[in-house]
Order: C-alpha cells, then structure tokens, then sequence
C-alpha cells in the first residue's frame, strides 16, 4: 500500500478531527459567553466574538470542511486498497470498513466530546482559523446550502441547518445533567416550549366554576358576594349566566363605597368595566403577550358557538410554566375527618360513594355527579361559595346538611365540606335510623 496514499488520508482525517471539534465547540459558545470573554480579556476572545456573532456560517464552514475532508479520505482509501488488493470486493469491502471506523471513532466521536467539553477553549481556537477560511471560500458554503435547501422538502429557502425544538430540548436536558441548571429550570424551560402548543381553552376556568353576579344587583351585594368569595373579579352577566356584559373588580366596588355611602345601592352596571372576549382556540403565549401589552389581567373565553366557554387570567396561563401557583393558606387535608355525632368534614372531591358508605350505604350514587362538592352545586343550583349550605337525600329518606366552608387557593375553590344529618323537630337525636315524618 502506497505511504503516500495512507499519510493523505491520515492528514485529511486529521483536518476532518479539527473541523468536527470546532462544530461541536461553536455550537455550544452563544454570544453572550463571548462577550464575556471579551470582557474578561481572554486571548483570542475578540475572534470569538466575530464567529459568535454570526455562528451559521462559520458552523457552515466547518461543516463543509470535515465533510469534503471525509469524502477526501474515503477515496484516498479506496484507491489504496483497490491497489493493494486483486479482488475489487476485497478491496471495496476493506475501504468500507477501515473508513467507517475511523469517521465514527475519529470523526463522530472523539472530536464531539472535547469539543462539548471545552467549548471556549475549542471555538477561540476555531475562530483563528475559520475567519480567514470563511473570507477565502466566499460564497460557496451559503450556495450549497441554498442548493441543499432547496431540494428539501418544504417551503422556502433557510440560511443553514438551524437547531430544532427538540434539539434544543435536548440540550436542555443535557445542561441539567452535567448540573449546569436546576431541575426546576429545566422543567420551565420545557414549560415554555409547551406554552406555545397550548390553546386558551385547556387553561381557562370553565363556565360551570365560575362565581358570577347579575348586572341588576346592587353594589353592596356584589361587594357582599365578592368578599364572601374571596374573589377581586367577578363577571358580571345580563340576560342570563352565558351572556357575560363585563367585569366588576373589588378595588372600584370598594372605591364607590369609601366615597358614598349611597353608592351601595346603585347598579352593579354602573361600577362594571368592559370585558375582553378571546376565542377559546387562541395560543395561550400570543394572549399572554396580549394581555401584557394591554395591561388587561381577565379575558371571557367564547367557544365556537359564541357561547361563554370561561374566563382566563394572567396566572392561568402562568401556571402552565411555573406550576400551579398557591397561597399561605393551603395544606393537605384527610379525605374525612370525624367531628361525633355523626358529622364529619370531607374534601370537596371526595366521592359520593365514600360519603354514602360513612351513613351505611355502600351504593351510594348519582348519576349527574361523582363528588361532594359536585353533590353541593346540583343542590344547590349554582357555583358554592363559603358558607353555602344545602339539604340532601340520602336513599333511605334521612336528610344532610352540606355546608361549603372556607375557600383556599388562588381560585378560592372549596376544599372542604361539613356534612351533618339533619335531625327534624321532635326526632330524637340518637337514633340515626328514625326517619322524618
């Protein structure tokens, strides 16, 4: 086999090495670490700057290099072995599987992880090479890139090879691995790739939770019913709960009373603003920008039949990056808590079959609802807030009390209930079997 031969491919697989470095170093230096090495005075860093600041057609660059390099090799030893062998499949067979090698061990992954390791160091020393190289190859690398695009499947023509979202994922993931972020950064970070996937009507509250309060009403109810729910916007509606004419907030209610005592018996209409009506199939990081550049912190969700679907706030669309967003007032609560005498506090998702099973009866069940706080609202007829009580029928006759007591978190859902039997006039009181008259 010629030396000749065998020292041009090394070289060239040498030059191939340098060039699959220096991609994997420049793909990791952006240029804000750059800057930072300008202003540390690191040597070379001014360079660094130049590549970083346009870090698609150096990366073109070297791309062109390695591969041409690659190419370059493989047929410098293929010539060789068609040489040394008499057999071309020998041959061939030979050029294949030396060059294989090399490109996956010499090109592929050795060059990747130095270069993912030191990555400053490698694109400052990249940097001295690639500035000239880029000044003498001109167009080309754009070109065949164009080229390339070109006979991609697609619409339009693209600079170069751009990261995509799940590369960029992936080397997310890989920062929080080698602890260069916190796991939480990391999940926000993947939050935020899925806000743009998300639409409007898979964070708002939906219509059927919402606390609303008729425009007919006076001020002072809706400041009562405000206080009561723990609420600082209430919709407001018109003709009925699906016709949504505004939004009254607690600061303006409060305002008109301070000023005015007689202010509390005017119209709720009078202290209402405008609400801002959003499709219910509207990107959920489009409104939030949206939302940010109108300082508007409420939204009325319209479904495709025009019908109110919900209402969205700023920290709904929050919470879809930074996790669900809850007050000093939270804990965790039992399922059931026995208060004697046959009453008990149960979480509002607790299910009815549970709560009939607390008053003998395991089969307990409704066919319009699944929880107790579900049980709550259909008595009810409307959305509970603290202090709402209702009576209802257990399959043997005997009645309960369901009470909502105090709301937490930031949507001031209830989270518990007191459940209590009610005991009629003249019943006694220890024999929870008799049944009312």
């Amino acid at each position: 086999m010629s030396p000749q031969l065998v020292l041009g491919a090394i070289a060239l697989v040498v030059v191939a090495w340098l060039a699959a470095c220096a991609e994997a170093g420049l793909a990791r230096v952006s240029s804000f670490r750059a800057e930072e090495a300008v202003r540390s005075g690191r040597r070379g860093s001014a360079k660094l700057a130049q590549v970083a600041a346009d870090p698609t057609r150096y990366l073109n660059v070297a791309l062109l290099v390695r591969v041409a390099c690659e190419m370059a090799s493989a047929a410098l030893v293929t010539y060789a072995c068609l040489k040394e062998f008499a057999e071309t499949w020998q041959a061939l067979a030979v050029a294949i599987g030396v060059m294989v090698l090399v490109s996956y061990v010499a090109v592929g992954v050795s060059p990747r992880t130095i270069g993912r390791q030191h990555p400053l160091n490698t694109a400052t020393a990249a940097a001295y090479v690639l500035l000239p190289l880029a000044r003498i190859m001109g167009p080309v690398p754009p070109l065949l890139i164009l080229i390339g695009n070109a006979l991609t499947p697609g619409k339009g023509f693209r600079r170069g090879p751009f990261a995509s979202e799940a590369e960029l994922r992936a080397m997310v993931d890989l920062a929080e691995k080698e602890s260069l972020i916190e796991d939480e950064e990391r999940r926000m970070v993947h939050s935020v790739f899925e806000l743009g996937d998300t639409l409007v009507r898979e964070v708002m509250v939906p219509r059927t939770d919402l606390v609303v309060i008729e425009r007919y009403k006076t001020i002072r109810q809706a400041l009562t019913l405000a206080l009561r729910s723990g609420f600082s916007r209430v919709p407001v509606t018109g003709e009925s709960e699906d016709d949504i004419v505004g939004i009254v907030y607690l600061k303006d209610l409060a305002r008109k009373t301070h000023i005015s005592r007689d202010a509390e018996s005017e119209l709720v209409s009078t202290a209402m603003r405008p609400a801002a009506f959003v499709p219910d199939t509207k990107n959920a990081g489009d409104l939030l920008r949206e939302m940010q550049q109108d300082r508007n912190h409420v939204a009325v969700v319209i479904d495709e039949y025009g019908g109110t679907a919900g209402i969205v706030t700023i920290e709904d669309i929050l919470e879809e990056i930074v996790g669900e967003i809850t007050d000093e007032y939270d804990r965790e609560l039992p399922p059931v808590q026995d208060l004697g005498d046959d009453r008990y506090r149960v979480t509002a998702r607790l299910d009815i079959g549970d709560l009939g099973e607390l008053y003998g009866f395991e089969a307990y069940d409704d066919e319009d609802v699944e929880t107790v706080g579900g049980l709550l609202a259909k008595a009810l007829g409307r959305v509970p807030i603290a202090g709402a009580s209702s009576v209802v029928e257990l399959p043997d006759g005997r009645e309960l009390l369901l009470t909502a007591e105090a709301s937490a978190g930031r949507r001031n859902k209830i989270v518990t209930v007191l459940v209590e039997p009610v005991v009629p006039a003249g019943a006694d009181a220890d024999d929870p079997e008799e049944k009312p008259e």
